[in-house]
């Protein structure tokens, strides 16, 4: 469980987790996400959990299809 930080919003916190287990390869690029998932892992509700995953999509770091999900964006170059 995590330890919420006052001074930031839970969504905010939730995509900081998920943006760094992307980066140390915990979600490997192409990784499925799921948001029910999230949501049960830090008990919040689904909103709070689309609002970061909006957030990762705009750091280019998920992509998200429509009844597909969302998935570790795949490695361009470094």
């Amino acid at each position: 469980m995590i330890e919420w930080d006052p001074r930031l919003y839970k969504w905010e916190q939730i995509a900081n987790v998920v943006a760094e287990r992307i980066k140390d390869d915990t979600y490997p690029p192409l990784t499925l996400i799921s948001e029910v998932k999230l949501q049960e892992e830090f008990d919040v509700a689904r909103v709070t959990v689309r609002k970061a995953m909006e957030a990762l999509r705009e750091q280019g770091l998920i992509t998200t299809k429509p009844g597909k999900g969302s998935i570790v964006a795949p490695l361009d170059q470094e």
